[in-house]
């Protein structure tokens, strides 16, 4: 036994020490895969005579390219020269330099980064005279990149949308947009990819020099690759085949991002000769942890199947808290800390808070800050410093004060109103000379030469904000908020992007309203001015040295890899975790149970789960049922921990909120019987209900009590209850629950 391999358990060993053909490790969280990779590599190079030069090694990230070179390099006492350790991106633009010239570039070719390439889309919408209204830069963008994800060219993209006026213009878009691209001897990150494998596709002889230089390559988190990843590899490790990839299907979160977890899944049926290696023992959690996940992941069919162990300690049990409301789901996750740090000496570091989206870490900011408790938010902006937050803010001091310069600097062109920088910079010459607001002068923008030009629409500009300076009184600040966003347009572009991005600014501004609402419910007198003020204190009082120890607020997505000692998983709820859009569909909740599987598995000693009765989100109130992923725990491995508030406590919650909130009546929401989670929740059992209430389909006329006759289009069941999708007579389309909407079949 080598001194390489001494310190690894057996199925590491097994790992490390099989180098010939193909090798898939399905390595379960915290099964230590980096040091599996770090020691195959010294393995090979010391034991297999393996020479550094016919090794690449590949990462999806710099930083963990770093760590394994670092790590390799104290193994053998010094650097490894000549071997290939880096992420796609690097290793593709180095096969690129040295034969790039064959498809038309030259080698000095240029990388463009996102605004460079909106920059060069633009220009291309100018000359095909196409609105960026219709074709969102953004938008198009993400078309392009899946084109290009599948290898796709302009004119193949052409052909198969022929017939699609939409598309059959993205795709003149996407053939005069690489025309640039070329023209300009320059790359997007797609481009980076797919040219490597057109290259060696078409150039044998250069196909043959890599694939005899890489006689051994290894892959790293292998479920994150897309298509065109999964095509360069295939290429490079046609001939030797002694291809070594390490990955969790069970981790596959990145969809959305041209992830293919069939990549992964189908690997033995590409190479059906592959050697498959489990690492299932875990060095990061209690094993009470990991049977919880295990039990989660286990409802997931499309995967290959491992559990987790351990052989440390059981660990303290699940503590499940069912909160009244996200503000008491927040002063609970903030005491909980503020305790744990006082009575057990753990630092603020020690804990991080998961959310599933960004707009969730508001009220968990603001209960933190009311507790003293430092904070900072990873890889993604606090809740107040996002700009479309700031921009809405920006419009509210504007509307409430026109002499406020650096309000209306931030939003004269937000969106975009083809006010460009010279004229701001004009206006505020003028208005510096004359002593006046740079508003004073643009309102009359067509008395100045200087401004003449873009006089129609500053003027524009500054009648929309007079019109809703006139209106602030006639609205409650939740309803003005909403109208300033409709009169300004702000939303618009957002929804025609119809990106993920877009999509979480627009969850981001709706959750703003939550922001009013909770405001006016507590004002003796709500103004304009007072929120505003309010707003501010909270924005600027979160003034933290990033270096300090503090809590850590994330979502879940941008917590793999990591792991913390404690965790608390926030707002595991139907409709929110798992969202709304993934209800229905198979391949999506089984894609957000893998995210809560990555949740779970980040907690090394103690797990919190929490959920409420009651949630404003995105400016509206729900009373979501617990999620599914937390009743497939089971009851044995949780404490339950939370006020139990009887059916009538409940209800009368539900509906006083209701009366505050102007909304319709609310539904029930607490479907759990006492039987399916013994103790941790109260007795209200809607199977008692009788089946008929359930008893619907697409297709059947019903009638409803307020909105009268209508045709069920989709009956999802959800839990114990049956969600249904119908489109009323003369309200339109409503998603109600079967359970109580009380509806009569016609």
């Amino acid at each position: 036994m080598t001194d390489i391999t001494m310190n690894l358990n057996p199925m590491q060993r097994e790992a490390v020490m099989h180098t010939e053909g193909p090798l898939l490790i399905l390595a379960g969280a915290g099964s230590g895969k980096t040091t599996v990779l770090v020691n195959r590599i010294a393995y090979m190079i010391s034991e297999k005579n393996v020479s550094p030069y016919n090794i690449l090694a590949i990462t999806f990230t710099n930083k963990a390219a770093n760590e394994m070179k670092t790590r390799i390099a104290k193994l053998f006492d010094g650097a490894i020269y000549d071997m290939w350790v880096s992420t796609f991106h690097s290793a593709c633009v180095k096969i690129l330099r040295r034969g790039i010239q064959r498809l038309g570039y030259d080698a000095s070719f240029v990388i463009y980064d996102t605004t460079d390439t909106q920059t060069v889309l633009k220009d291309c919408l100018k000359e095909l005279a196409l609105s960026d209204k219709n074709f969102p830069p953004r938008a198009v963008l993400a078309q392009i990149s899946k084109a290009k994800d599948d290898m796709q060219s302009p004119q193949a993209f052409a052909r198969v949308y022929d017939s699609d006026f939409r598309m059959s213009r993205i795709a003149e878009i996407y053939e005069l947009y690489q025309k640039k691209l070329k023209a300009n001897n320059a790359l997007d990150f797609d481009d980076i990819i797919s040219n490597t494998v057109l290259l060696l596709s078409e150039n044998p002889d250069l196909l043959e020099y890599y694939q005899n230089k890489f006689k051994y390559i290894l892959v790293d988190e292998y479920q994150d690759t897309n298509n065109a990843q999964y095509k360069l590899i295939s290429l490079l490790a046609g001939k030797h085949r002694n291809l070594c990839v390490v990955g969790d299907d069970d981790q596959s979160i990145y969809k959305f991002r041209g992830a293919n977890i069939r990549n992964i899944l189908d690997f033995e049926k590409e190479f059906p000769d592959a050697k498959v290696v489990k690492l299932e023992q875990n060095y990061r959690s209690t094993q009470t942890i990991l049977n919880a996940a295990n039990h989660v992941i286990a409802n997931n069919r499309g995967r290959k199947g491992k559990k987790l162990w351990t052989d440390g300690d059981s660990g303290d049990k699940v503590l499940i808290y069912r909160a009244e409301n996200e503000h008491d789901e927040g002063r609970f996750i903030a005491g909980e800390i503020e305790k744990m740090v006082a009575s057990d000496s753990r630092s603020f570091s020690d804990f991080v808070v998961l959310y599933r989206t960004n707009a969730q870490s508001r009220v968990l900011e603001e209960m933190l800050l009311r507790q003293g408790i430092p904070y900072r938010v990873l890889s993604g902006l606090r809740f107040y410093d996002r700009k479309e937050i700031k921009d809405l803010i920006a419009y509210l001091r504007l509307i409430h004060n026109q002499s406020d310069n650096i309000s209306l600097k931030r939003i004269i062109n937000e969106p975009k109103r083809g006010i460009g920088d010279v004229t701001v910079g004009r206006a505020e010459d003028i208005a510096n000379a004359e002593g006046k607001s740079i508003f004073e002068v643009i309102a009359n923008a067509d008395r100045y030469s200087e401004l003449l030009r873009a006089s129609v629409k500053l003027i524009d500009f500054t009648q929309c904000i007079q019109r809703l300076c006139a209106e602030k009184g006639k609205y409650s600040i939740t309803d003005f908020v909403s109208r300033v966003l409709d009169e300004t347009g702000y939303t618009m572009p957002l929804m025609l992007e119809n990106s993920v991005e877009a999509q979480g600014r627009l969850e981001n501004l709706k959750e703003f309203l939550s922001v009013a609402a909770e405001y006016e419910k507590s004002a003796e007198a709500p103004s304009l001015e007072d929120f505003l003020e309010g707003v501010s204190l909270i924005s600027d009082i979160d003034n933290y040295d990033e270096q300090q120890e503090a809590v850590v607020l994330m979502t879940i997505h941008s917590a793999k890899g990591l792991e913390f000692p404690v965790v608390f998983l926030a707002g595991l709820e139907e409709g929110l975790f798992p969202g709304t859009r993934s209800i229905g569909d198979e391949a999506e909740i089984e894609e957000e149970r893998r995210l809560c599987y990555v949740a779970l598995t980040r907690a090394k000693q103690k797990l919190y789960i929490t959920n409420t009765f009651c949630r404003m989100l995105y400016g509206s109130t729900t009373y979501p049922r617990p999620s599914r992923f937390l009743l497939e725990i089971p009851a044995e491995l949780t404490e339950a921990s939370g006020k139990r508030m009887s059916f009538s406590e409940r209800s009368a919650q539900a509906s006083a909120s209701a009366q505050i909130l102007g909304s319709t009546k609310p539904r029930l929401f607490d479907s759990i019987a006492k039987s399916t989670k013994s103790g941790l929740f109260d007795a209200f059992d809607v199977r008692k209900q009788t089946q008929a209430n359930l008893d619907f389909a697409a297709g059947d006329r019903v009638m409803h009590k307020k909105f009268g006759e209508g045709k069920i289009i989709a009956a999802t069941p959800l839990g114990n209850d049956v969600k249904l999708e119908i489109q009323f007579d003369t309200v339109g389309t409503k998603n109600l629950m079967a359970m109580f909407a009380n509806l009569k079949k016609l």
